[in-house]
């Protein structure tokens, strides 16, 4: 298996961690108060649902088109 494609799904699984840390975050009590005055989430709970989405994409990418070979 190249190494692209072992980097990808170790990407892959990172977004995915990341995007479930931030989507349990947004539930949490002082998330929904800034979400209830500011209307958007905290600096810290965005940062974790933006890093695992591009986790997710860039390592499903580089898993499904990795590098191609021995």
């Amino acid at each position: 298996m190249p190494a692209t494609r072992i980097a990808g799904i170790a990407l892959l699984v990172l977004g995915a961690v990341l995007l479930v840390t931030g989507l349990g975050a947004t539930d949490a009590p002082v998330e929904r108060l800034s979400n209830a005055l500011t209307g958007r989430y905290t600096e810290g709970t965005m940062w974790y649902l933006i890093g695992g989405v591009l986790g997710l994409v860039l390592g499903a990418l580089l898993a499904l088109l990795g590098r191609r070979g021995a």
